[in-house]
């Protein structure tokens, strides 16, 4: 499987961007696989920041709940995530990951800088 991101780019702080995230091939079983968000800043560790289980309900990192969506298409492959009201503590590169039993897989990134 192969995760393709997009979206990213650079905004001013209270602005919003919608990343998507699509890949292939999921086959049949796209809907079975839990789907994330993760970013990375700068000299920090990979976090989550949002993920939607298989039939569950979204999760949200404590610093994006309020402002941050997660949602997903199944017939079309793809998980999104609306972002409102970003902040400068927003920025980083962004990955989508998908998961299903033991696979787990990513995305190439796409990079979110939020000026003050």
């Amino acid at each position: 499987v192969q995760l393709q991101a997009s979206g990213g780019g650079l905004v001013q702080a209270g602005g919003s961007l919608r990343l998507s995230c699509t890949g292939s091939p999921f086959g049949y079983i796209f809907h079975l696989y839990n789907m994330g968000w993760y970013r990375q800043a700068p000299g920090k560790e990979r976090e989550l920041v949002a993920e939607l289980p298989s039939g569950g309900s979204a999760n949200y990192a404590d610093s994006v709940k309020g402002r941050f969506t997660i949602s997903r298409d199944n017939p079309a492959k793809t998980v999104t995530l609306q972002m409102n009201n970003l902040k400068p503590d927003d920025t980083g590169t962004y990955y989508c990951n998908a998961q299903h039993l033991s696979a787990s897989h990513w995305g190439q990134g796409t990079l979110v800088t939020v000026s003050s």
